[in-house]
C-alpha cells in the first residue's frame, strides 16, 4: 500500500504558484506505483485547496485519477477539510468501475472497499472529513466535538467488521487532527468549541489507519500513521522530510515499511542575521535557489532590503525585522498627544527604522499628509454633511 494524502492541488506558496511542483509529485507517485508495485493507494483527504478549485487544479487530478485507473494499482480516496465532499464526490460510483474509489459521504464509511490477496480479505474503510456540526443530528452524537463524531465512524467501521470472516484485515483513512501529533503554519484549523483532537485509540485494533490532515510524515505506531503533504507549503515546515509511506501488510498486519521521500522542486530556507551578513556569508551559497524566509537583525533596518536579498536570493519570499536591542512588545511607543500628522508620521518610522526619515522622505510625507486632508471626496463628504 502506497499512503499519500494532503496534496493541496491548486495551493499557491506565498503567491507563488504550485501546480508545476504538484505535477512533479503526481508523476513521481505513479512511478513509484509501477517501479515498487503498489497494489493499493490510499490518499487521504483534502486532494484540493479549496472547495472550488480552478480549473487548472481541476484538470490536474482528472489526469492523475485517469493515470492511476490505468496503473497496476486500485485506489481509495477520501475528502479533507479543504474538500467539497459534493464536488469531489461527483461521479464516484461511476468512477468505481475504473478501479478508483472515492468516498465523500459519511454515510457510507462502514461500507468498505472490499480486495483480498493470497492471505484472504482486505477491507479498506474511507472515512471522510467528519463535521461535527453537520452530523451531530443525523448520527445522534452525544458531544459536539471531532472526537464524538469519529468515534460514532469507527463503530460503525466494527460493526461492519465483526460480521467478516475471521482473518479479514481492516485498513482506515481518516482525515483528522490525531492527539500526539505536531502541527505546521499551514492546515486549517478544524477546532469545533475550541477542541479539534481525537484519541488515536479510537483506530486501536486496526492493521492499518492512514491519516490525514497534517502536513508532517509521522507516526503514533506502526499502524497509525500520517504521510504529510507531499511539498511544503509553510516555512514551518522547513525541517519535513516530505513523502509517502509504503506499507506492506501480510497476513497478521503491517509487516513492513518504508518512507519514500517525494522529489524537492525547490528547498526552503529560513535565514537570519544582519543584512550584510546574509549577503556576505559564502556558507550560505548553498540556499541561492532556495525559497527563503529572512529575518533582519539590524539595528537601523537597511533601505532596499528585499531588492538587495533578492539579488542574492532571488526567490526570498519573506522578509522579517527582529532588530537586536530593540524593545520588547509591549514597551510603551513614542507620545503623540499634540503632534501633527506629518510628525507622527516621522516619528512612526523613526520608530519603526530606528533611525529618523531622510530629508527627501519628510518631503513625501509632508505631501501625503496633505493629500489625504485634501481628499475631494472628503470635500464631498464634508459639503454635503453641511447641506
Amino acid at each position: 500500500m502506497l499512503h499519500t494524502s494532503d496534496w493541496h492541488l491548486g495551493r499557491s506558496f506565498h503567491r507563488e504558484g504550485m501546480l508545476e511542483h504538484q505535477r512533479v509529485f503526481l508523476d513521481h507517485l505513479l512511478d513509484v506505483v509501477e517501479t515498487r508495485e503498489v497494489d493499493l493507494v490510499l490518499v487521504s483527504g483534502d486532494v484540493y485547496d479549496r472547495a472550488l478549485p480552478s480549473v487548472d487544479a481541476v484538470r490536474l487530478a482528472d489526469d492523475a485519477f485517469a493515470r492511476l485507473a490505468a496503473s497496476r494499482a486500485r485506489v481509495v480516496v477520501t475528502s479533507g477539510n479543504h474538500d467539497s465532499a459534493l464536488r469531489l464526490g461527483f461521479g464516484s460510483r461511476l468512477i468505481d468501475a475504473a478501479g478508483v474509489h472515492i468516498r465523500t459521504d459519511a454515510s457510507t464509511v462502514g461500507t468498505p472497499v472490499e480486495l483480498a490477496d493470497e492471505h484472504g480479505p482486505v477491507l479498506v474503510y474511507g472515512l471522510p472529513y467528519l463535521d461535527p456540526d453537520a452530523l451531530r443530528v443525523p448520527w445522534d452524537l452525544e458531544r459536539r466535538s471531532h472526537e464524538a463524531a469519529v468515534a460514532e465512524a469507527m463503530r460503525r467501521v466494527r460493526a461492519d467488521l465483526a460480521q467478516r470472516p475471521d482473518g479479514s484485515r481492516s485498513v482506515v483513512l481518516a482525515h483528522a487532527f490525531v492527539a500526539g501529533c505536531a502541527p505546521s503554519d499551514s492546515e486549517r484549523d478544524i477546532s469545533v468549541g475550541g477542541v479539534s483532537m481525537v484519541s488515536s485509540s479510537l483506530f486501536d485494533g486496526i492493521d492499518y489507519t492512514a491519516l490525514g490532515h497534517l502536513h508532517g510524515a509521522q507516526q503514533l505506531s506502526a499502524t497509525v500513521r500520517y504521510s504529510g503533504s507531499p511539498l511544503a507549503y509553510s516555512f514551518s515546515e522547513a525541517g519535513h522530510v516530505k513523502g509517502s509511506w509504503l506499507i506492506e501488510l501480510g497476513s497478521a498486519g503491517v509487516s513492513d515499511s518504508e518512507f519514500v521521500p517525494a522529489p524537492v522542486p525547490r528547498p526552503l530556507a529560513r535565514l537570519r542575521g544582519s543584512l550584510d551578513e546574509l549577503l556576505g556569508d559564502p556558507d550560505l551559497s548553498v540556499h541561492e535557489g532556495s525559497w527563503v524566509q529572512a529575518t533582519l537583525t539590524d539595528a537601523v533596518r537597511p533601505l532596499r532590503a528585499m531588492d538587495r536579498l533578492r539579488e542574492r536570493f532571488p526567490h526570498t519570499l519573506v522578509l522579517a525585522f527582529a532588530p537586536e536591542g530593540a524593545p520588547l512588545p509591549g514597551t510603551p511607543r513614542l507620545p503623540t498627544a499634540g503632534l501633527g500628522d506629518h510628525e507622527i508620521a516621522l516619528a512612526f518610522v523613526e520608530e519603526l527604522r530606528g533611525a529618523p526619515a531622510t530629508a527627501d522622505e519628510s518631503v513625501l510625507l509632508r505631501e501625503a499628509c496633505e493629500a489625504s486632508r485634501d481628499d475631494p471626496a472628503d470635500a464631498l463628504v464634508s459639503s454635503g454633511a453641511d447641506a
